[in-house]
């Protein structure tokens, strides 16, 4: 049998899906390791999926997705972030993994750097590594209150950087990057002549404290704009299983993309494109409800963990818990999760699956039945 390409090898195992997939396999766990909403999707939108189906409607698309799509998510991100952006910028993606994966496959060749957030989601990595590219982590901090600092970002910078991926909210921290640190890291890509990927997977969550797009900060020059975003429906209406987001990029750039696009999916399945369109331009109840649970079963989760003296970092967005349990973990965060499974019926992600500064640290996600969060927060052991 001939052998895998050798960068296969190289690809790291995802941590989060190794413990959900333990704690799937075992009877009765609580299940807090994994980012799934948990609400039942609004009537409209299983109806316009369904319609396309009941229509017939399942030849191929454009591979930028369809116009009333296009312009619906062009009108939520004008909206959202005071940004000039056409219908012509978006492109439809097979959700936001995709749409990551299809932003570094335009922008890094076999042996370029790309520079990805420590804690940071495991994927930049994993992508970076199948497309024979290097992941350089920058460090996020817990004396800075895992904030990106520019200095930390600077020193990293070498003559094979290309990419700098930014991810606010974040996942796993919660952390909202200010209006202007978000400045300060366009114009140090600007100095540097890098891209940029700006991961905004929960752009919609976030509690008392502004989203910020990169891309407000990009120069609309085609040839100087350098931000790629990357956007997804699969967190803000719950639509995990339809795969649909959006990459916006910057002008210019458009008949390439459609060769890439071409390469890698031909097109996204047309039900999950209608079932989109009615999700943005319908009524917005389920994503008022879903952040309003999210912060209800963080403010909830949070006072559980004070009073048992874990150290935590207070979320300003996404749905996720930043906890310490470098008291019991000794050292190796990613066996106790197993063993915290076995022992308490409750599955966490381990903060190894997000980077090096993650040992000592879980993720908990908010997402789902509060009863259930709190039962299963309330078995980790305490700080004494």
């Amino acid at each position: 049998m001939p052998e895998l390409a050798a960068h296969v090898d190289e690809v790291p195992v995802n941590q989060i899906r190794e413990i959900t997939e333990a704690a799937w396999s075992t009877p009765g766990a609580i299940v807090l390791s994994i980012g799934e909403p948990g609400f039942a999707l609004p009537r409209h939108i299983l109806d316009a999926g369904i319609a396309c189906l009941d229509r017939d409607e399942t030849n191929y698309t454009p591979n930028a997705g369809i116009p009333a799509l296009r312009e619906a998510f062009a009108d939520r991100f004008r909206a959202h972030n005071k940004v000039d952006v056409g219908a012509e910028r978006v492109y439809v993606v097979d959700g936001a993994q995709q749409g990551l994966h299809f932003a570094m496959s335009l922008l890094l060749s076999p042996g370029d750097e790309i520079l990805i957030p420590n804690p940071g989601y495991p994927t930049f990595a994993m992508t970076s590594h199948l497309l024979h590219a290097v992941p350089v982590r920058y460090p996020l901090y817990p004396e800075h209150e895992f904030q990106p600092r520019i200095e930390d970002i600077e020193a990293l910078i070498t003559p094979r950087t290309k990419v700098l991926v930014l991810n606010s909210p974040s996942n796993p921290l919660g952390v909202v990057i200010c209006e202007e640190t978000t400045r300060q890291l366009v114009e140090l890509a600007v100095k540097h002549d890098l891209w940029i990927i700006s991961d905004e997977c929960y752009e919609a969550f976030t509690f008392d404290v502004p989203h910020t797009s990169p891309a407000r900060f990009d120069s609309t020059v085609p040839g100087e704009a350098r931000v790629f975003t990357s956007l997804t429906l699969s967190k803000t209406y719950g639509l995990t299983g339809l795969r649909i987001g959006a990459l916006v990029c910057p002008p210019g750039l458009e008949r390439r993309m459609n060769n890439v696009m071409e390469a890698i999916v031909s097109c996204v399945a047309s039900p999950s494109q209608y079932a989109a369109v009615a999700a943005l331009t319908g009524p917005q109840d389920y994503v008022d409800a879903a952040r309003e649970h999210y912060r209800s079963n963080r403010d909830a989760a949070s006072a559980v963990l004070a009073e048992k003296g874990i150290p935590f970092l207070g979320a300003q967005g996404a749905f996720y818990l930043w906890a310490d349990v470098s008291h019991v973990s000794g050292g190796d965060v990613r066996t106790w999760v197993r063993l915290f499974l076995r022992d308490s019926g409750v599955a966490v992600a381990p903060g190894t699956a997000f980077g090096s500064i993650g040992e000592g640290w879980i993720r908990i996600a908010l997402c789902g039945d509060q009863q259930q969060l709190l039962d299963g927060v309330g078995r980790l052991p305490e700080r004494v």
